[in-house]
């Protein structure tokens, strides 16, 4: 039993994050409709969290998914901090490694030096963005550097004059600035505009040369609709608004990294930063993955290739050494497996009426599987917690074997049993096994043969047999089924009839098996029989034959044979 000590769960030790100031708040109405410019911190940000950092060879396979998968700008290190780092950048610039549209972004601190070795490592490159912060909140300010606002903005400033200087000294390189007023999502709104006005004083952007304004949830402390009025609070109050490129960086702490993200760009921000399924420090970084597969489920172009999420998945498995977790979005092993049966029964008929030039509307499922290289193979699985969609759309997908209703609703508990038995999930084959078991009964009597002859009427000769007996049934009727009934209830003394028939080729072409089920009252009791045969007749009668064989033992007049008439 858990025992919690006095004292020790005490919400009364925290503060909400700082209000942004009443303002009339644009973004719920909004629509996103553009894919936002992609930033991947997959080699930074990501690699700085794993317990173990990659080695350059994981770097060179994880840089090269982030070129083929379409993300144009990516954060590939601190150069000036780490030597891996450094040598990386060395490979990329000299190697010849970034394709003609793609942009590497490095990250430094406001320090000379540090800034000094950062273009050291970016000499020969044709275009780099320099990403410069310093951390804004104010416990920050008052217990790590133990500064006032004024000290804080000139970091910022000085820092902004040692990336110009060294930038203009270097006019062979398309440079361009980021600067992030890190913990922004923890700073107050008006001292995060006041430093960031500050730095587009030194920095003097245009509209064709934009300075990069990214505004972390560094740490995520307040819900996304909170961030989501930062944003929009910013964008609506800093100057030169055109010459500003607005981007955020969420992190996951609270578990609203993707949802931040995506508010934020209602509320104006133009770029987004994550990493390929949300790798990250503490919580994580919001996942792209996730975000560019919310915008495709609305019908907006994400402008990233994510078809391939098996072979995402592996490389960035083997760079992070990081699982997946099976019920991950849009991409986990497990997302469109369905073992409810009542999702199972409304995905079985939604696919079946879903047609190939409508917008998509299949129930459980926001987006067609295919899209990201899946098939619905794995849509549909059975275990205890199935229903009889779930089994039916198995039998019907693998076998062919369209289940009327009532023979779903028949076989259903006969599965669940099985499943329970086993603690575990059941094949299509195990489904199919079980009810041939059940249904399709060969004793005590089996169909040797028939003649039929029809005139005003059916008339059938049926031969039987009875462990090492012939049995006769004859009869006559409106088809081969009721005639044989009156010729069983001649012969038997029973009061059988038909309840339910039906019937359908398994596969195409002349060649293909026929498979029956019946649903008969034999004494008043309703007993159900299947049957497959190559010959359609014969289906029919052997599916006759099985419901009476399982009235009977049923009733306990036989012991059951383990044969089947079915196979």
């Amino acid at each position: 039993m858990f025992n919690a000590r006095s004292g020790a769960f005490d919400h009364r030790k925290y503060r909400p994050a700082p209000k942004v100031p009443s303002f009339d708040r644009r973004w719920p109405d909004a629509e996103i409709t553009k894919a936002p410019i992609w930033v991947s911190e997959d080699l930074r940000d990501g690699n700085q969290a794993l317990l173990e950092p990659m080695s350059v060879e994981h770097k060179k396979r994880l840089w090269a998914l982030l070129v083929a998968v379409g993300i144009k700008e990516i954060m590939v290190g601190f150069p000036s901090a780490s030597q891996p780092d450094y040598d990386f950048v060395r490979w990329l610039i000299d190697e010849d490694q970034i394709p003609g549209d793609v942009t590497i972004a490095v990250l430094v601190q406001a320090r000379e030096h540090l800034i000094e070795r950062t273009f050291e490592a970016l000499h020969g490159v044709p275009r780099a963005i320099v990403h410069l912060y310093n951390s804004t909140s104010p416990v920050q300010r008052e217990r790590v550097f133990g500064m006032d606002r004024a000290g804080i903005i000139e970091i910022a400033r000085q820092g902004t004059r040692w990336v110009r200087e060294r930038a203009d000294a270097r006019p062979g390189t398309e440079w361009r600035l980021e600067y992030t007023p890190e913990s922004f999502s923890s700073t107050e709104i008006d001292f995060s505009l006041e430093i960031c006005e500050a730095v587009l004083d030194v920095w003097q952007p245009t509209a064709e040369n934009k300075v990069i304004l990214n505004l972390p949830t560094t740490v995520e402390v307040a819900s996304p609709n909170h961030h989501a009025d930062q944003i929009e609070y910013f964008c609506r109050h800093i100057s030169r608004r055109d010459c500003v490129i607005i981007s955020v960086h969420t992190h996951n702490d609270r578990g609203g990294a993707v949802a931040s993200a995506e508010l934020a760009l209602l509320a104006g921000a133009e770029r987004v930063e994550g990493t390929l399924l949300g790798n990250g420090e503490r919580t994580g970084n919001m996942d792209i993955v996730t975000l560019a597969m919310n915008l495709y489920s609305q019908g907006v172009d994400p402008k990233l290739d994510l078809s391939r999420p098996d072979e995402i998945i592996e490389v960035v498995t083997e760079c992070t050494q990081l699982p997946v977790h099976p019920r991950h979005p849009y991409v986990g092993e497990l997302v469109y497996t369905a073992f409810s049966g009542s999702h199972q029964d409304a995905i079985r008929k939604s696919l079946k009426r879903q047609g190939e030039d409508e917008p998509w509307q299949v129930a459980y499922l926001p987006i067609d599987p295919r899209d990201l290289g899946r098939d619905y193979q794995a849509v549909i699985r059975v275990n205890s917690q199935s229903g009889k969609g779930g089994m039916a759309f198995l039998l019907e997908r693998d076998h062919g074997i369209s289940l009327p209703r009532w023979m779903m609703l028949e076989l259903a508990p006969h599965v669940q049993r099985e499943s329970e038995r086993r603690s575990g999930e059941l094949s299509s084959d195990d489904v199919r096994s079980i009810l041939v078991r059940e249904y399709a009964v060969a004793a005590p009597y089996r169909l040797k043969g028939y003649r039929s002859d029809r005139g005003d009427g059916e008339q059938l000769r049926v031969v039987l047999a009875h462990g090492e007996q012939e049995v006769i049934v004859e009869g006559e009727g409106n088809g081969v089924i009721s005639a044989f009934m009156a010729g069983w209830e001649r012969m038997s003394g029973q009061r059988v009839s038909v309840i339910d028939y039906s019937e359908h080729a398994l596969g195409e072409g002349s060649d293909a098996n026929a498979i029956a089920f019946v649903q008969l009252s034999v004494e008043g009791r309703r007993v159900c029989g299947m049957a497959e045969d190559g010959d359609t007749v014969s289906a029919s009668l052997k599916a006759v034959i099985s419901a009476l064989n399982r009235a009977m033992v049923e009733r306990g007049e036989v012991v059951g044979s383990g044969e089947s008439l079915a196979v």
